[in-house]
């Protein structure tokens, strides 16, 4: 789906870019913009992707080897080496659809779950922080614009194998 964009709204949105970066640059320079949970990575020996996976599995439950990649933003290969080690220490599993063979879904293991529980207190510590300085009206117009733009992007459907070819590329 194209959307016809008009010079001069090209224009603002450039604009915009561009004062969103100079924000987000001047907030790094104040304040780390590692995730709430980055910080526990190198507490509990794992990789950035690796806590996001079991992040992923945590919430959502088993996810096929595909949809786990593209929620992490990486390769179906990549992804394999990262599940081979998780499975290796024991926080998931691999499990084969008796319906099609070819697909492979992971879940978290007991101990998987148990770690997927403490990296969500850790998580819920670091957001409470940052949001802590917020006010509640600041907060609540946070919200509103990120409940907008998760509207928007529903309304736009999946991107097309172009779009996400062009952005990996980029």
């Amino acid at each position: 789906m194209s959307r016809n964009i008009h010079p001069k709204e090209d224009e603002d949105i450039s604009a915009d870019v561009l004062k969103l970066q100079q924000l987000l640059l001047a907030l790094g320079r104040r304040r780390s913009l590692r995730d709430p949970i980055a910080s526990t990575c190198e507490q509990l020996q794992f990789t950035a992707p690796q806590v996001h996976a079991l992040l992923w599995l945590g919430q959502d439950g088993s996810l096929t080897m595909g949809e786990l990649a593209r929620r992490l933003g990486v390769t179906e290969k990549t992804v394999t080496g990262l599940v081979d080690r998780l499975e290796r220490e024991g926080h998931l599993q691999r499990e084969r659809s008796a319906a099609d063979r070819r697909v492979v879904r992971c879940r978290l293991t007991p101990e998987g779950m148990q770690t997927y529980q403490r990296l969500e207190r850790f998580m819920t510590q670091g957001m409470g922080q940052l949001l802590s300085i917020l006010d509640g009206v600041d907060r609540k117009a946070l919200f509103r614009i990120l409940e907008k733009l998760l509207r928007r992007i529903d309304t736009l459907g999946p991107p097309s194998a172009a779009t996400t070819a062009r952005e990996r590329s980029a």
